[in-house]
């Protein structure tokens, strides 16, 4: 994990119920109104690259789109102005992936909001290698009461 330091990685641990090693945001960059910037650094020791692949290390598609959905739930958290709820993905639509991504990378993911009716979200996101795109989608989720202990 490359979190920048004690304080990032609390106000992160703070908005997400993930931990290690699923918690695939590494920094936030930006919460601006309906807007969100986040950080995933790709390193070769992530626990998924054992096996997918031995040889050709990949990150899946399948956890590029659960950074983009933690990624949401971020800015959703931060609209709401307090954790007082989780927020469950239900749905991803229109997704591509455009670019493979490989330890080394550092995933960019950017998430605007497109729709709020309380308890559903609609948001899209893209995740970028440098200036290149590498997946995008529409993401919903519900805004689920409780917390996890």
């Amino acid at each position: 994990m490359a979190i920048r330091d004690k304080r990032e990685l609390d106000r992160i641990l703070g908005l997400l119920p993930h931990r290690y090693p699923f918690l695939l945001v590494d920094r936030v960059i930006e919460l601006d109104g309906e807007r969100a910037v986040t950080l995933k650094n790709v390193t070769v020791n992530e626990p998924f690259f054992v096996g997918h692949f031995p040889g050709y290390p990949v990150m899946p598609g399948v956890l590029i789109c659960e950074a983009l959905a933690q990624s949401a739930a971020i800015l959703a958290i931060s609209l709401i102005g307090e954790r007082r709820s989780m927020f469950m993905l239900t749905g991803l639509d229109k997704v591509r992936f455009r670019r493979q991504v490989a330890p080394g990378d550092q995933l960019r993911m950017e998430i605007r909001l497109i729709k709020h009716h309380h308890p559903l979200w609609k948001m899209h996101g893209e995740a970028r290698v440098g200036d290149e795109l590498a997946a995008e989608a529409d993401l919903s989720a519900m805004e689920v009461e409780g917390r996890l202990p």
